[in-house]
């Protein structure tokens, strides 16, 4: 496993894939999370260039093919995403992930997961051509999850059987959040084979709130408070072979507030006390 800086999920302003890449840098990080976008905005060659001169693995993308919204957005992002795998299976960057809407005030389970599955599997099938595998995150607080009418996929299992239904080339974007929030357990981490393993998150939750009453975009820093068992859930993603990113998204105010160098520094630091208590 690596540590992968993304500045976004900080909070944390960057001038293009240039300047995150030496932020990654300056920071310690051996990875970068980028937009595949920029990526092919810049050609291969130069963002190959970039990340090499910096010594900063690229290491995931944010998926970008709009599946949530109308049939046109959603056809017209499809279109581009050929070309888009292609520059991405060049650059060796084979993980890509995104996040699934816990609830619907308009479909019921049955009618969202098949929506999904329509919309998500063409796209599976084309990052499946290029060689890459599409990561697929839960939202597990119940915060998140009870307050519309349908409740949808929000806990690993659930996830699970979508994944099954979209894609072989298609596993999990684990975030201990989410885990946390979901009351799963190392078990259920073990009971993966690496290969669903795409994409890892970090991150803390405050002290003192129920984990029902645990709200989605407040989080701390990775070992911050010591509410969700980080070791557990680090050592045992490496237990199973997980070799691929890991980045931190805290959603934290305090974070939001600090300058950049701070922000970044401070997470820096925050994974690597987690780091060496995992034994990694």
């Amino acid at each position: 496993m690596f540590r992968s800086l993304a500045p976004g999920a900080l909070g944390a302003q960057v001038d293009g894939l240039a300047d995150g890449l030496d932020l990654a840098r300056r920071h310690g990080f051996e990875g970068y999370h980028f937009s595949i976008a920029e990526a092919a905005e810049l050609g291969v060659e130069q963002t190959a260039d970039l990340a090499e001169r910096a010594g900063v693995r690229l290491s995931a993308w944010g998926f970008s093919t709009n599946f949530r919204q109308d049939e046109a957005t959603y056809e017209a992002d499809l279109a581009r995403l050929p070309a888009l795998a292609e520059v991405a299976a060049e650059l060796g960057v084979l993980r890509t992930a995104t996040w699934i809407a816990p609830a619907s005030d308009e479909l019921t389970y049955e009618e969202n997961f098949r929506f999904h599955v329509a919309r998500l599997k063409p796209c599976a099938a084309v990052l499946a051509a290029h060689g890459i595998r599409l990561g697929l995150e839960y939202v597990g607080p119940k915060t998140a999850w009870s307050t519309k009418k349908y409740p949808f996929a929000h806990t690993m299992q659930q996830m699970g059987e979508l994944c099954a239904a979209v894609g072989s080339n298609v596993g999990f974007l684990l975030d201990s959040w989410h885990w946390y929030t979901s009351e799963e357990s190392a078990d259920d981490l073990r009971a993966l084979s690496v290969e669903q393993v795409v994409d890892v998150h970090v991150n803390d939750a405050p002290a003192g709130v129920a984990v029902d009453e645990q709200m989605d975009n407040r989080r701390t820093l990775p070992g911050e408070t010591g509410v969700i068992d980080i070791v557990a859930f680090l050592s045992t993603i490496r237990q199973i072979g997980y070799e691929g990113p890991v980045m931190v998204e805290p959603f934290s105010e305090r974070v939001r507030q600090m300058d950049r160098e701070d922000a970044v520094a401070a997470t820096a630091l925050a994974l690597s006390d987690v780091w060496v208590q995992a034994g990694i």
